[in-house]
């Protein structure tokens, strides 16, 4: 049997191209290698690699980008399917390149922590706590809800909060929980917590901002209370 003619699953594991970009990374594959990826499976004549290969040495990139789906299924082995495929990763990288993340949303009061979580917070049965992880400027880089259920110490663990605020580099932190009964006064147990977290947080140099307490339609800062540090 000719190399022509060996199909990819008769190639060393190693040297397949899917397995050679999980291993080394995409950056590290030829292009014929990548297209190989996209395509999947050659002819009954020839393997994919080989088919990549041939139709670069035809082909540039930027002709092959530029190419319709009905130009594409020109190229001998190129079936509407595999034009779709090549069409559509092409497509992705034009996006790619005028592509800009959405602006984050930015926390400059106890007030637009409760306009953000309130509407998924007013219905909730049972205490939700969720940490704002933030960036220098208090946007917000990921929301995560830490726990459910009443607010303790035993519940609530630093290593929970701190873990997910270094994995973000955040600088800050912003915490908040529902009070199911509709009144946001904080009772004993939130203000303990909250003091916990603040003294961990300044061994980690990550601040913990504030503590919002949302209640039916009002909510109440910790911090604006003047019951914690």
């Amino acid at each position: 049997m000719s190399e022509y003619k060996i199909k990819i699953h008769d190639m060393p594991q190693e040297e397949r191209p899917r397995e050679r970009l999980i291993k080394y990374g995409a950056e590290n594959l030829s292009n014929a290698e990548l297209l190989a990826i996209v395509l999947r499976t050659g002819s009954s004549k020839e393997n994919v690699v080989n088919m990549s290969n041939r139709i670069l040495s035809e082909y540039n990139i930027k002709q092959l980008s530029q190419a319709n789906v009905a130009k594409l299924t020109e190229i001998h082995g190129i079936g509407p399917a595999k034009a779709t495929q090549i069409a559509a990763m092409f497509e992705l990288a034009r996006k790619l390149e005028t592509f800009a993340d959405e602006p984050k949303r930015k926390i400059r009061s106890p007030a637009d922590v409760y306009s953000l979580l309130y509407p998924r917070m007013r219905e909730q049965k049972k205490e939700r706590l969720t940490a704002l992880f933030l960036d220098t400027k208090n946007q917000i880089l990921r929301e995560e809800v830490i726990s459910i259920g009443t607010l303790n110490s035993n519940i609530v663990h630093p290593r929970e909060i701190f873990k997910s605020a270094l994995l973000e580099s955040s600088a800050s932190v912003i915490l908040a929980h529902n009070h199911p009964s509709g009144d946001p006064t904080p009772s004993k147990e939130d203000i303990a917590v909250t003091e916990k977290l603040i003294e961990c947080g300044k061994l980690l140099g990550i601040d913990v901002l504030d503590h919002v307490i949302i209640g039916d339609g009002r909510y109440v800062s910790l911090k604006d209370e003047g019951l914690v540090r």
